[in-house]
């Protein structure tokens, strides 16, 4: 079998010491494992840790491990989980989600096959944490892992041997492949070499190259959308200038016709008004904006006049600079968002996604189904009052406390025009039919070791 993962070259990489792009998430997430995985479907099972429980009401997790081996041969020792979860959590980490760890107070190794997190309050929803590929056990000097795959560069890609056949249960539906080949490449590059029949899969698609996709006779039966949750939308990124007043921030808002956008680039992609998806676990349903009950066309007329009166006391070019990706998906989305600014009388200028601007573009799927990852992620450059309100949610006591602290940093931010959301994100893949293990799921994530369901 052969797979392209969207991104740069598919190395290994500590996520301890860098972010990681897609393909090398996914490369981490096939030759290594942390305490448990993701399946197919976007649930937990067992990686290193064959089983678990949780006490305390929920502030502490206790994990049996299961026996595993390094590369070498070599036994996976508790005391080397500790560390590398010491790692990951470590206030110098550059790990992306130890802002998400930071609630972890112990990591103690109890036995030789028994470890134990400790919580300073308590997380239900730890675990989906640490199925994250950023959460991968490895080994600091080797950065090799305990399988389900072990990796060795071949052809410009990876060459991807089964070794682990824990997954490999008697239920015959989640066998792990024997081997695979993986390419991390450019998304023309994997959409030309699975339309030329050279492989089977594409993950990590989004909508920068959406339009790639559909439009060189990719077989419909082929592509694959998640239902995947999280943040797509424009931060506010500099309070300066006509964006140094929440009102004004709101106008940039009412001018954007969401669902003229999302039509353009996949007619089905559903737009989004509000930070949370979903209640999640916030104390109330999620924060509505005062305009959204005003029709499209009262948002703009509205949009304009509050650009009119910014114009009266600050003559002069009103530029906003708005930092997309490439592709082009983000020119689609560059030419609906222009045109909005346009229309209520303000000036566009696009930017490189990593350079300076008053917006930027968000495109992240929720690591976990917490709207404490929404607001603290949707705060670039918000007000004072929803930042420590992020921070009571990071503090609260017990779940009641966090549930209000999350429902009220919402509403600051909504507020605050602080984030403009557009849509979910957009996930796609291509998939050849054979692979009928793939599943669509919230995470968009597809373990390379749960995708057919008969052995290679």
């Amino acid at each position: 079998m052969v797979a392209s993962a969207i991104g740069g070259a598919a190395t290994i990489a500590d996520p301890s010491a860098s972010k990681l792009d897609f393909a090398q998430r996914v490369l981490v997430g096939a030759t290594a494992q942390g305490l448990v995985r993701f399946d197919s479907a976007g649930g937990i099972e067992p990686g290193l840790a064959e089983r678990w429980i949780v006490i305390d009401d929920g502030r502490s997790y206790i994990f049996r491990l299961r026996e595993a081996h390094w590369g070498d041969g070599t036994e996976v020792t508790a005391g080397q989980v500790v560390r590398s979860i010491r790692r990951s959590a470590a206030e110098r980490s550059r790990n992306a989600l130890a802002p998400y760890l930071a609630v972890i107070d112990q990591v103690v190794e109890m036995t030789p096959q028994i470890i134990e997190v400790r919580l300073k309050q308590p997380r239900p929803d730890l675990l989906k944490l640490f199925a994250q590929p950023e959460l991968a056990v490895l080994r600091p000097r080797g950065r090799d892992g305990s399988g389900p795959f072990r990796a060795q560069p071949s052809g410009g890609g990876v060459l991807l041997h089964a070794v682990d056949q824990t997954y490999a249960s008697e239920d015959a539906s989640t066998p792990a492949s024997r081997s695979l080949r993986l390419f991390g490449e450019r998304a023309a590059v994997a959409i030309a070499r699975f339309r030329a029949g050279q492989s089977d899969l594409i993950l990590g698609g989004r909508f920068t190259d959406w339009p790639i996709a559909t439009s060189v006779g990719l077989n419909p039966a082929n592509l694959r959308i998640d239902p995947a949750q999280g943040l797509f939308g424009l931060a506010v990124v500099r309070r300066e200038g006509f964006l140094a007043d929440a009102g004004n921030r709101a106008a940039v808002s009412m001018a954007i016709d969401r669902a003229r956008l999302t039509q353009a680039l996949m007619p089905n992609w559903t737009p989004s008004e509000t930070l949370l998806p979903a209640q999640l676990d916030s104390a109330v349903p999620p924060a509505l904006s005062t305009w959204s009950i005003m029709t499209q066309g009262d948002r703009r007329a509205a949009a304009r006049a509050r650009v009119a009166l910014w114009r009266r006391t600050h003559p002069g070019p009103m530029e906003v600079r708005i930092a997309l990706p490439t592709g082009p998906g983000a020119t689609l989305l560059w030419g609906h968002l222009a045109e909005a600014m346009l229309r209520i009388g303000l000036t566009p200028v696009r930017v490189a996604i990593d350079a300076p601007a008053e917006l930027r573009l968000l495109d992240e799927v929720a690591p976990y189904d917490s709207g404490r990852w929404y607001v603290n992620t949707a705060c670039v450059a918000c007000s004072p009052e929803a930042a420590a309100l992020i921070a009571a949610g990071r503090e609260a006591p017990s779940l009641t406390e966090r549930a209000q602290r999350i429902a009220e940093a919402d509403a600051a931010l909504t507020r605050d025009a602080a984030f403009i959301p557009l849509a979910q994100p957009l996930r796609w893949s291509a998939v050849a039919l054979r692979l009928d293990a793939w599943q669509r799921n919230t995470r968009a994530w597809h373990p390379l070791n749960h995708l057919r369901n008969d052995r290679e």
